[in-house]
């Protein structure tokens, strides 16, 4: 069995029989609907070039038939039902609408709009994304999306190649941000589900197994981006590449082991040694250590060892002759700050072009609004100087203060071995603007108080632990691999704080003083 595929499992004989398959036999199961009223199943759904429904009752195919008259060229969502099965949430998006919410009366047959999620967004200046596939070196056929501009004949485009993070995650057809900004400034932008992805069944997620760098999950990339050269759509000489967490992977990997074909890189979080990645994964993460053992290496084992320098593009960092912009987080337990100082420091001493922004109050990828948008404007600049895109060179005072905050003198950046962040002296007279109860969540506040002049923090529930200072605002524990960022006003006021853990950031506003 290849696909992932729904079946009905009997606890009291342990057999199970099956209920479906993708009918297209393409992809893997993708999720159920089931009846509020009467539990039935009323849908299955599978996410193929775009998401395809299949009813199971004559109700739901009827609601379909109607939902999709009203709402052409989008996709549909029922995301949630009545008990009593009479209305439903219906949530309607397409690549260039960001999503709309509508109240369905199932027995009327009457639909009711309740919002647009981005209603500032004219859909008339968005871009068309297209399925498409094209075949690798070896013959597997990628799936992968292309997004070409507005207003621009498809011939001889500059191109950004936007690989997805995880990387066992897909892209899907629809909205993405970063896409539409890209094509807005002219550019095609090319996102392949490349092997590994997930979605596609086993055997393309395993084809992609220790593929990382030098093996078929970066030929997928450069063979996306030939393809596009031969079909007379990407000019040779303006390629880019740009993405996240495995996608900064795979930006540092494509600038360092195939340097001739890009001309402009940026990463964000992107792990520049596999070795380093692997070890500073915590022993709490032992279910995520042995996915990647499985499908990355073993750093302890030596053939893997070899093989994982080899593929850290660290290693190769001589080979890279394109300008890089490095985007990282401080707070990013999952790709530690140090991924992104360690390329920074190779690429500076070899006198090679690299800039670098870094976020101290932000973990694995930006948040916060005036994070992201002093990012963008960095990234606008700098693939226009290097591909000949559009950018806006005017910005608001405080996203220009805010790039200038994040905008790192590389001459100071240092690698630092240590995985901790360095203890600094403050006087605990300031620590008591941060006693109090923050809300992490509905049943969780996070307790901040004073011991012996020492900060302590305690979930509820939970073990108390020591906070320490990386700078004013900013502490993290020596234990569970947690840091805190305070939100603290020009005028010294605290309204509240984001707790970073396991690659995951929250929020909790200051709800009382103690």
């Amino acid at each position: 069995m290849d696909l992932i595929q729904l079946e009905l499992f009997n606890p009291e004989n342990q057999q199970s029989r099956l209920v479906e398959v993708d009918p297209e036999n393409h992809v893997d199961f993708g999720g159920v609907v089931f009846s509020e009223a009467t539990d039935e199943l009323i849908a299955t759904y599978y996410v193929g070039d775009r998401r395809r429904i299949y009813p199971q009752n004559d109700q739901l195919a009827t609601d379909l038939s109607f939902l999709r008259q009203q709402l052409p060229d989008v996709e549909i969502s029922l995301t949630s039902l009545t008990q009593d099965d009479q209305f439903a949430l219906i949530r309607a998006q397409s690549d260039v609408n960001p999503g709309a919410v509508y109240l369905f009366d199932r027995a009327a047959l009457t639909l009711e709009k309740l919002y647009d999620s981005r209603p500032e967004l004219p859909s008339k200046y968005l871009a068309a994304m297209q399925p498409i596939r094209y075949t690798a070196r070896d013959g597997l056929e990628i799936p992968a999306y292309l997004t070409l501009p507005q207003g621009l004949a498809p011939a001889n485009l500059p191109l950004i190649v936007m690989p997805h993070g995880g990387p066992w995650a897909r892209d899907a057809w629809g909205y993405n941000p970063f896409t539409q900004f890209l094509a807005n400034r002219g550019y095609a932008v090319l996102q392949p589900n490349f092997r590994g992805s997930t979605g596609y069944g086993k055997a393309f997620l395993n084809a992609g197994n220790q593929a990382w760098g030098t093996g078929g999950m970066q030929h997928d990339l450069t063979d996306g981006v030939q393809y596009l050269i031969d079909q007379g759509i990407a000019d040779p000489e303006r390629v880019g590449i740009f993405g996240g967490s495995y996608g900064g992977y795979a930006t540092l990997a494509g600038l360092a082991f195939t340097p001739d074909v890009y001309a402009a890189g940026a990463s964000v979080v992107g792990p520049s040694n596999l070795i380093t990645l692997l070890n500073s994964i915590p022993p709490y993460w032992a279910s995520l250590k042995s996915t990647f053992t499985l499908r990355l290496g073993d750093p302890d084992n030596p053939s893997d060892r070899v093989r994982l320098e080899a593929q850290s593009p660290m290693f190769s960092a001589d080979q890279i002759q394109a300008p890089l912009m490095v985007i990282q987080g401080a707070n990013d337990p999952r790709v530690k700050q140090a991924e992104s100082d360690q390329i920074v420091v190779a690429l500076r001493d070899l006198g090679q072009p690299v800039e670098y922004l870094l976020a101290p109050d932000e973990g694995h990828g930006f948040r916060k609004e005036i994070n992201l948008l002093a990012m963008t404007a960095a990234l606008e600049r700098f693939f226009a100087e290097h591909l000949g895109g559009r950018y806006q060179a005017e910005m608001s005072p405080d996203v220009q203060a805010q790039l200038q905050t994040l905008t790192v003198d590389i001459d100071t950046v240092t690698v630092n071995p240590s995985s901790e962040p360095e203890i600094v002296e403050l006087d605990p007279a300031i620590y008591s603007r941060y006693v109090g109860a923050y809300q992490l969540l509905p049943s969780m506040q996070v307790t901040i108080r004073v011991e012996e002049e020492q900060l302590i923090a305690q979930a509820t529930g939970q073990e108390a632990f020591s906070l320490y200072p990386a700078s004013e605002t900013q502490f993290f524990a020596q234990v569970a691999d947690i840091s805190i960022q305070f939100d603290v006003s020009a005028a010294g006021a605290v309204s509240g704080l984001t707790l970073y853990q396991a690659g995951q950031e929250f929020f909790a506003p200051k709800v009382n003083e103690r």
